[in-house]
């Protein structure tokens, strides 16, 4: 049987940069090479393309691997089917037959990349633009799950250009203190923090500001945080569920993808009834948003059992100490058959795609 060849993009414009490498260096360990060949392209910091040569992950997650890459670029032109690697004596096309991007934060999952690829005719991993944009941005994600009648906190929204002392007041009428504040678009809880009264509302607005002009303030919750991972199309499973416990119980950028040091417990330690709740809003809210392939849909479940809403990642870290690839593993798929269903899920959306285009 002849291998596909699977593009594994990494890196990026974006505040997840470093989280890309670790994910990227674990599907690349991790790949079935008796079915797929690798070809690994970076994108740096300041947007250049790469192509890598050789599949090392421990250069890849060590950031060593733009050392004797050549620069590469994605054609947009259908015709193309691959990768265009620009050299001296000209350009030499690589054809490609899958596209796994690796790849977390703006720029990346936001559907600016997914609009390349579906310029480019080229099956790939994950949700599609329009899905890709509306859960990247979590005010809509919230509207949207406010629709269909799935509860979470109290929230308002906050502008960069609004008067700030004005905006403070309002959050405090509306929703109080703590409170809880994220950057619209962004991830891996980069520019999140708590707020305990307006003037801690004023520096953590200033934190969140640094990474987008609008910004998410919530209610605190008391309570677990769950995760939820989902796998498929049109007919997702959510097959388990995962909690995550820390020592100050705010799961922040190192605790996820630095030290380690936060306890999981796969499945969650909730009552199987709010379990059940919980898989079943995941599954409720991929299929509103349009979701492919993967989706990692995060909780808070209280006390008295009741679950809300938080948030939906639709390119989860894939690192060696992530949530998603953790509960996929717990649910009887390895590693390497998780990547592969990927893949397979990957390919029959496009192949469904050019049914419904016909």
């Amino acid at each position: 049987m002849k291998k596909e060849t699977v593009l594994i993009l990494f890196g990026g414009v974006s505040n997840e940069y470093e989280v890309s490498l670790r994910s990227a260096a674990s599907v690349i360990e991790n790949l079935d090479r008796e079915r797929f060949d690798p070809l690994l392209v970076g994108v740096t910091r300041d947007g250049r393309w790469l192509l890598c040569r050789g599949c090392d992950p421990q250069a890849v997650e060590e950031d060593r691997w733009q050392q004797n890459a050549v620069p590469a670029v994605l054609s947009p032109d259908r015709s193309a089917g691959g990768l265009l690697v620009l050299g001296e004596e000209g350009c030499r096309h690589i054809p490609v037959d899958v596209v796994f991007p690796v790849m977390h934060g703006q720029n990346c999952e936001d559907g600016a990349l997914q609009g390349l690829l579906t310029l480019a005719n080229l099956p790939f991993v994950g949700c599609g633009v329009t899905s890709s944009a509306l859960t990247f941005d979590k005010v809509y994600t919230h509207i949207v799950a406010e629709r269909i009648g799935v509860p979470m906190a109290r929230w308002e929204l906050v502008c960069a250009e609004e008067d700030l002392q004005a905006a403070c007041q309002r959050v405090g009428s509306a929703i109080g203190f703590p409170c809880f504040v994220k950057p619209v678009n962004s991830g891996s809880s980069v520019g999140c923090s708590r707020a305990d009264d307006p003037a801690g509302l004023l520096a953590a607005l200033a934190v969140a500001f640094r990474e987008d002009r609008r910004v998410l303030v919530e209610e605190l919750v008391v309570a677990q945080e769950v995760e939820c991972a989902v796998c498929g199309n049109l007919d997702p499973q959510a097959p388990t569920t995962g909690e995550i416990v820390t020592a100050d119980g705010f799961y922040d950028y190192d605790t996820k993808y630095k030290t380690d040091t936060a306890r999981l417990y796969i499945p969650a330690n909730i009552p199987p009834e709010s379990d059940r709740r919980v898989r079943e809003l995941a599954v409720r809210i991929f299929r509103a948003l349009e979701c492919r392939g993967l989706s990692r849909v995060d909780f808070f479940v209280r006390k008295d059992g009741s679950v809300l809403f938080n948030e939906i990642n639709t390119l989860p870290g894939f690192t060696s100490i992530s949530m998603y690839p953790k509960m996929m593993v717990a649910s009887g798929l390895s590693y390497c058959a998780l990547i592969t269903r990927l893949i397979e899920l990957a390919r029959e959306e496009h192949e469904a795609k050019k049914e419904r285009n016909r």
